[in-house]
């Protein structure tokens, strides 16, 4: 395996915790704290991204050898490798939880490509660091597999999200509560390494602000500036100004990307949003199969709905101001962290309108187009319909084919598609009385529409298929999944099966609509 790059910018130029090791404690005046992985008893690779290898500057003979697997195990450190875990704390649930940190992540580096291009690469379920609060630090197969494949389909997918490199299993057996009922059971482990230009999150920046820590939170926003943000120009406040209203824009361009595909974080709690605006920490995620904006995927959030579907734009900004407040310090009055939030309305509001004229094939879209696509969302929960099939079928069809029998195969109630069948037929002549008007030509139309409306996500019920495969020893399924998953609006012959709706089996099954935070 040949040597990579390492240029450690993080642990270089930021202040770290003078102690070193996994012993738990309260971590002040520091970013982070240098910690090694913990060795596991078997490493063995069972799935990798050639993409992600290649941005590394990895290729197929560095994956096959040896060392490949033990290094991203965390049995063995790369030259240049200066392990860490960082220090963060965050909102969750809509409360302050004070300090947080990486308890089970371990960033080994930040790797420096031909192309200049800069990639953290960080290891998930490495073992205890200083942030574990007596947990073990390690992860299980399934939801590192959910993490692997997920991480990869989001960016087929065009939404911006971290990457995964490679999943290895452990050997070892961790074990878990699932769903925190006290039904624990030993499961086997693994570990995801994940790729990045950076893991800052909110978090990162509201801890030293909690704690008055001013200096060591202007050090931090400055650090991220020349490193991440080094296209911005400027000093002072004009130059905060700038980077918050960037951080806003980037936000509301990720979340406006989850509302198109149908995806649910889950635990938007303010430590698992990144400041560059990536999807980042996969955990109870899900995706919608019949359109429901009150679903959330995780247990921990059934009673509240806190982070369901459609609230996730209002949560995201909500966020914002948590963030905002945290930087107020480095700002002489409120007005620029108030116009930063303004970008987040505004730019979210443009890319809701982008959105739906992508989606229904509009040249634009209008404000009565807006209120079209709600009351076609209306339809879409009323009568348990599909999401992911019937925008995908909708491209497909012609003016004169919008009948509601065309979409007879999207419905999960027999019941239900019968009581909207008529305001189905009026809307689709709605639509196509709307097309009428439309400049785009009818194949332009079904080409940006199928462009824009994927034939093939990552729904619980493939993914778990995924999971009970590679748990009975046939970690083949997870290379079967992804290759199908980088080509998400392509049609495939043979591969009908990633395509259909979630049979009634997974309706109510565990891994499938149901799911917790060690999912």
């Amino acid at each position: 395996m040949r040597s990579l790059r390492f240029d450690n910018r993080f642990v270089a130029e930021l202040p770290a915790d003078p102690l070193t090791g996994a012993g738990i404690r309260e971590v002040r005046g520091a970013l982070y704290s240098h910690v090694n992985p913990t060795p596991v008893a078997e490493s063995q690779l069972l799935a990798w991204s050639r993409e992600v290898a290649g941005l590394i500057g990895l290729d197929n003979a560095d994956v096959a050898s040896p060392e490949f697997a033990q290094v991203f195990a965390g049995n063995a450190l790369l030259p240049g490798m200066q392990p860490y875990a960082a220090n963060y704390g965050g909102h969750q649930f809509g409360h302050w939880a004070g300090q947080l940190g990486d308890g089970r992540a371990i960033s080994l580096g930040e790797v420096l490509n031909a192309a200049g291009q800069r990639w953290e690469l960080q290891l998930k379920g490495a073992g205890p660091t200083p942030y574990s609060r007596h947990a073990d630090g390690r992860a299980v197969l399934r939801s590192s597999i959910r993490e692997f494949l997920c991480s990869e389909a989001m960016h087929h997918l065009g939404v911006p999200t971290t990457r995964a490199l490679s999943l290895v299993a452990t050997g070892e057996a961790v074990v878990r509560d699932m769903f925190y009922d006290g039904h624990a059971a030993p499961e086997p482990g693994a570990v995801v390494c994940r790729v990045a230009p950076s893991f800052l999150r909110f978090g990162n920046f509201e801890l030293p602000a909690s704690r008055g820590e001013l200096q060591l939170l202007r050090q931090l926003v400055d650090f991220t500036l020349r490193r991440d943000f080094p296209e911005l120009q400027g000093a002072g406040e004009t130059l905060y100004a700038q980077w918050f209203a960037e951080v806003c824009r980037r936000t509301a361009v990720m979340v406006a990307q989850w509302m198109r595909v149908g995806f649910v974080h889950g635990v938007m709690n303010t430590d698992n949003l990144s400041i560059l605006g990536l999807t980042i920490d996969y955990g109870p995620y899900g995706w919608v199969d019949n359109y429901d904006p009150d679903w959330t995927p995780n247990t921990t959030d059934a009673q509240g709905r806190r982070y369901r579907f459609g609230w996730q734009p209002k949560v995201a900004y909500w966020n914002l101001t948590r963030l905002a407040s945290a930087l107020s310090s480095l700002f002489a009055g409120p007005e620029p962290l108030q116009q930063g939030l303004q970008v987040y309305r505004e730019t979210y509001a443009a890319a809701e309108r982008d959105n739906a004229a992508r989606k229904l094939g509009l040249a634009e879209c209008r404000q009565e187009d807006l209120a079209m696509m709600e009351d076609l969302q209306s339809l879409m929960h009323q009568g348990e319909m599909d999401m992911t099939l019937f925008f995908r079928g909708l491209s497909r069809l012609v003016q004169e084919e919008m009948l509601p029998h065309r979409f007879d195969g999207v419905f999960y109630s027999e019941e239900k598609r019968q009581a909207i069948e008529p305001a189905l037929a009026d809307w689709l002549q709605r639509y196509a009385e709307r097309l009428a008007s439309n400049p785009l030509s009818e194949e332009l139309r079904q080409s940006r529409m199928l462009a824009s409306n994927p034939r093939y996500v990552p729904r619980n019920y493939l993914v778990q298929q995924v999971i009970d495969r590679a748990e009975q020893g046939d970690p083949g399924g997870i290379t079967e999944l992804l290759e199908v998953m980088r080509h998400p609006y392509d049609d495939q012959p043979g591969n009908e099966a990633f395509a259909q709706r979630r049979p009634d089996w997974a309706r109510d099954r565990a891994g499938c609509s149901m799911l917790s935070c060690s999912s």
